[in-house]
């Protein structure tokens, strides 16, 4: 997994650190075991719909995202005085419920090894009868105002698919953002961040590597 920034959980930053920055926030939730319950249209739009219910109700903002089979990432802040850690939680509540609803109801042939994944994990938590989602999640905070740092993790996000060998440029995956910064209205309600866009819009200018990585010619 990446490596960058600051992770929040960490105590690297005081609070007046903290008001004085441009927050925003580097998330990967992963599955438990990492086990591929997104290769199947049907949990995918449960990722999809949740973040514009988050988006559109709970104070959620997101700047970039890509679902993979077993992990998300988003580039997100938060508005309206949500705090991230209880979006985070709720997310994951929500999800959880959402898609184990989904391998009852849909057929599903990883049915019964699926539930078996996810219930073998709930003895180290005793909690929940059912666990999809990894506990250990450290959201990694971005001073917004660094852009070197906040491409970097744009980029980072964007190239999983490439670097996975599913497609040859981002703006090809659908369940990414990368296809609204390439002008393709995506499936999540992003706010695009004007310091990507800048940089784009520049790398187009300038025919750059930059540009090439995200925008088919």
């Amino acid at each position: 997994m990446l490596v960058m920034g600051k992770p929040i959980c960490n105590d690297m930053f005081s609070e007046k650190d903290i008001r004085g920055m441009e927050t925003c926030y580097f998330i990967t939730f992963q599955t438990v075991d990492l086990v591929d319950v997104f290769i199947r249209p049907v949990y995918k739009q449960v990722i999809v719909h949740t973040l514009n219910h988050f988006i559109d109700s709970k104070g959620l903002v997101v700047y970039a995202w890509c679902l993979m089979s077993n992990h998300l990432h988003l580039l997100a802040q938060t508005n309206n005085g949500a705090v991230i850690a209880e979006l985070e939680k709720e997310y994951i509540d929500f999800t959880t419920k959402k898609i184990l609803e989904a391998i009852e109801t849909e057929p599903e042939s990883r049915k019964k090894w699926m539930l078996q994944q996810f219930e073998r994990s709930i003895h180290n938590t005793g909690i929940q009868q059912y666990q999809v989602w990894q506990n250990c999640n450290h959201p990694v905070l971005i001073d917004s105002r660094k852009k070197n740092l906040l491409l970097e993790h744009f980029e980072y996000i964007h190239q999983t698919p490439v670097r996975d060998k599913i497609v040859d440029i981002p703006g090809e995956y659908k369940y990414s953002s990368a296809r609204d910064y390439s002008g393709i209205t995506g499936l999540v309600n992003i706010i695009k961040l004007p310091a990507i866009e800048q940089k784009l819009a520049a790398s187009e200018t300038m025919h750059g590597g930059f540009f090439v990585k995200y925008i088919r010619n």
